[in-house]
Parts: structure tokens; C-alpha cells; sequence
């Protein structure tokens, strides 16, 4: 817990509980459960209606505004809503008892106020493959063992951000399956300290630098966010804790909505660290004395154009949203999907418009220890100072924090995450074009042009 690597993404989900404590964020960040009609903390909420689904996405700006980092609890949430519906639809074919199990463990959750991992990406291994047909068949995760108290597990989900402050893990296939690929076709959930499971951390850009004990030198001190592949061998899952087994036909539905959530999710965790983005560029720009030129003031603008368009892609799926059998709301799944495209491109261009504002002293500027060096601190001092009125320690540190949220160590959290999170681009591209209903918009052209066919 107090591993210097390790202690900022703590702290980002420590954000989401300290948040919800502040009465002029109560709306937001707390809603009453529709199973016990206690309130509860948002992150593990099940949407009830089309402004639910509005203020998770105002929440998680909120949140990214607050940390610029990945505060970890969105997998988690939109895996809950995911599963509910799922759960509720496969009862409704098989007579299981999915949907009774999914909805104790969420009391269990909301009640304990729980913080849990949503993992759904699996290595895949050879992508062309079905998971049946693997050289390994534990490159996507897959029940080894069914017995009458429940099932055993193997194989591992990477890119987890999250994992290691997370109290559960919520197991879901990651791809539409066939007949063949029944036994990969589980969800489930376990506490993240059972038997088999091993948490591999990934390494992040500058991230030796918390070791150094600088606070200016890693640019955000206080947030981040930290990912692990996280392996499960042989792990045993009891029977009240399983929410899909071997009804494969159902994959494809659980990874469609929870990747329709998790793509509306990003139209507010990513606008809200680019709040920050933004902040710190105009920031730097006085700093260096160029505030008042009009391409800087221009380039501003465009960030802020660009950041805005993601915001109302995320309210606009939210708002249209509906609900589905089970009485949970679901985001409109081909705005969700424009969603993420656009974060997809613009977190990039943000950033490019950052760094050009700021200039090379992003990745040129000295250590910390260089700037209180009895010798060599005054030449730092005098010759990387800006505007007067600024110090250089302020001027540095606001260099060191674009840094990092476009270069260093929460990119994984704002830049790259931006292009992968969620699904990568060509992922948003299929299901766009499955929804983009061809037929009726050729029908009103037809309808228009006065055309008559055989």
C-alpha cells in the first residue's frame, strides 16, 4: 500500500470514496439503490433511468477533473449493468439462476460500498483463432473443472487497471462465441486475494521516478493509475458467485453492452483529465510568455472544441438511452460507439496542441535536484526562467505535469488508453456499421429520389 510505484493509483480510487463524502458532490457521485433503496456510492450503481446514465458520465468528469489520472472504478460499474441485464435474459431462455446470484453479490458490493474489477480481456494469443482452437487453450480464460459445489478456472486477463485496489474481480468473456467455445463462455465473481490469482503490475513510462522522492519531477505527485496482468490458476469459483456458464449464445450479448457502457464511459473520464490537459497548457503558455499570441489563444480553443465534442458524444448516448428487460437503463449503443471513435483521435491531437504550447522544456527541462543544487541551482534558476512574477520551480512543474499526462506515466491513463481502452478503433468501426442501418437511410433516399422498384 505505501509502494511509492503503487500508492498514486491507490489514491485515485481513494478520490472516488472521498468525493462521495462532499455534499456538494452528493448528486453525483451517491444514488439510491434500486435494491435495498439505501444510498449508495454511484460506482456501484445500476442505471435507472436515461439521467443516470447523465450523471455517471458528469460524475466521471468530476473525477478525472479532480485526479488526471484513471480512477479504476468505471470497469467495475459498467461490468454490474452489463451482467444485469445478461443474467435477467439468460434466466429468461435457460431457467438458470444467473440474475438471483448477480443481484445478492451487487448488495453484497453496494452495501460494503466494493470497489471491483471489471476484466474482460483476454491475451487472445492468435488472433485469427476461435479460443477452442488455441495452441494454448489458456489464452482466453475457460472453466477446467465443473463440480457440484461450482467450477475451476484458468488462463488470465490483461491490461487491468485497477486490479490491485480492487476487492473483487468480475470475470467476462471477451469476444461472441460459438458451440465449440462453450467453457469460455463464464462470468463470474471472487475476492482478488483467492487462491490462484497472481497480479503481474505492467511498467509505465517514467515510472522509476517515484522512487526518486520528487514531487515536481513526476508531474502528478498525488494520482495515477496502475494495470497488471492477472493470471488465474486454477481458481475455484462457488456456484452463488457464477453469472454464466457455457450459454455461449449469450457472450456476444454480455461483451456488446458492457463494451457500449465502457465506450460512454469514455466521454467523461477522458474529457475530465482533458480539463486538466487544457488548464495546464494555457498555464504554461503564460508561463512562457505567450498567453496573449493568437495561435496560442487558437490552439486553446480547438483543444477545448475538441474536448467538448467528446463530452457530448458521452451525454448524448446517455441521453438517448433506454431500458431493457430486466428495467436497467442502456446507453444508445451507436452514439456510445461514436464515443469512443473520437476519443480514438482526439486525446492525441489534445495532446500534440499541448506539447506544442509548452514547448521542448517538457522533455528537455532538469531534475528537481538539479534545481536545489547548491552549485549548479542558480544557472537553472536564472536561465530557465520565464515570465516575471513566475518562478522557474512553477514554471517547471507545470512542464513536468503535461509531461506526464502526454508522455509519462498517466498517458496510460489519458493518451494510449485512449486509443485501446474500451476496444480499439476497428472494434467501434464494426459495431458502428452493424448499427448504422443502411437499409432505412437507402429506403428514405429511395422515398425521396421517387424511385420505384421491382
Amino acid at each position: 500500500m505505501d509502494n511509492p510505484i503503487l500508492r498514486p493509483s491507490l489514491n485515485s480510487v481513494k478520490a472516488t470514496y472521498d468525493l462521495a463524502q462532499m455534499p456538494e458532490y452528493e448528486d453525483l457521485m451517491t444514488a439510491v439503490s434500486s435494491e435495498t433503496g439505501e444510498k449508495i456510492n454511484r460506482f456501484t450503481h445500476i442505471h435507472q433511468s436515461a439521467g443516470d446514465l447523465i450523471k455517471k458520465v458528469k460524475m466521471q468528469r468530476l473525477c478525472g477533473q479532480k485526479t488526471a489520472a484513471c480512477f479504476q472504478r468505471c470497469v467495475g460499474m459498467d461490468a454490474f449493468n452489463a451482467v444485469y441485464s445478461t443474467t435477467y435474459e439468460v434466466d429468461e431462455k435457460y431457467g438458470t439462476s444467473y440474475h438471483e446470484n448477480f443481484k445478492n453479490f451487487l448488495k453484497y458490493a453496494q452495501e460494503k460500498d466494493l470497489t471491483t474489477d471489471g476484466a474482460m480481456t483476454d491475451p487472445k494469443g492468435d488472433r485469427s483463432l476461435a479460443p477452442h482452437a488455441q495452441a494454448d487453450p489458456d489464452l482466453f480464460l475457460h472453466v477446467v473443472e465443473r463440480r457440484p459445489d461450482g467450477i475451476v478456472v484458468r488462463g488470465a486477463k490483461a491490461h487491468q487497471t485497477g486490479i490491485i485496489n480492487s476487492h473483487e474481480v468480475l470475470v467476462m468473456p471477451t469476444i461472441a462465441m460459438g458451440e465449440d467455445d462453450k467453457d469460455y463462455a463464464v462470468s463470474f465473481t471472487v475476492p482478488t486475494d483467492s487462491d490462484g490469482i497472481f497480479m503481474i503490475v505492467g511498467r509505465q513510462s517514467c515510472d522509476t521516478r517515484k522512487l526518486e522522492g520528487s514531487q515536481m519531477d513526476v508531474g502528478n505527485s498525488e494520482y495515477g493509475g496502475m494495470e497488471a496482468l492477472v493470471v488465474f490458476d486454477n481458481v475455484f469459483v462457488p456456484n452463488d458467485r457464477i453469472f454464466l456458464n457455457g450459454e455461449y449464445d449469450f457472450a456476444g450479448v454480455l461483451v456488446e453492452r458492457f463494451a457500449g457502457y465502457h465506450r460512454q464511459s469514455y466521454g467523461g473520464c477522458k474529457v475530465g483529465v482533458g480539463d486538466v490537459l487544457i488548464g495546464a497548457s494555457a498555464a504554461a503558455a503564460e508561463y512562457n510568455g505567450a498567453g496573449r499570441a493568437s495561435h496560442v489563444k487558437d490552439k486553446l480553443i480547438e483543444m477545448t472544441h475538441l474536448n467538448e465534442t467528446l463530452y457530448c458524444c458521452g451525454i448524448a448516448c446517455s441521453a438517448e438511452g433506454a431500458a431493457t428487460r430486466s428495467g436497467n437503463y442502456l446507453i444508445d449503443l451507436l452514439l456510445a460507439n461514436v464515443c469512443k471513435q473520437n476519443v480514438t483521435r482526439f486525446p492525441y491531437e489534445i495532446a500534440r496542441l499541448a506539447e506544442d504550447i509548452a514547448g521542448g522544456l517538457m522533455v528537455t527541462a532538469p531534475s528537481e535536484k538539479d534545481l536545489k543544487d547548491p552549485k549548479l541551482g542558480a544557472y537553472v534558476e536564472k536561465y530557465l526562467h520565464g515570465v516575471s512574477g513566475v518562478s522557474t520551480e512553477n514554471r517547471l512543474r507545470i512542464m513536468r505535469l503535461i509531461e506526464n499526462l502526454t508522455l509519462g506515466s498517466a498517458a496510460v491513463g489519458y493518451r494510449t488508453e485512449s486509443m485501446h481502452g474500451a476496444g480499439s478503433p476497428q472494434a467501434q468501426r464494426i459495431m458502428i456499421a452493424r448499427q448504422s442501418n443502411l437499409t432505412m437511410k437507402k429506403k428514405m433516399a429511395k422515398e425521396i429520389a421517387k424511385i420505384k422498384e421491382e
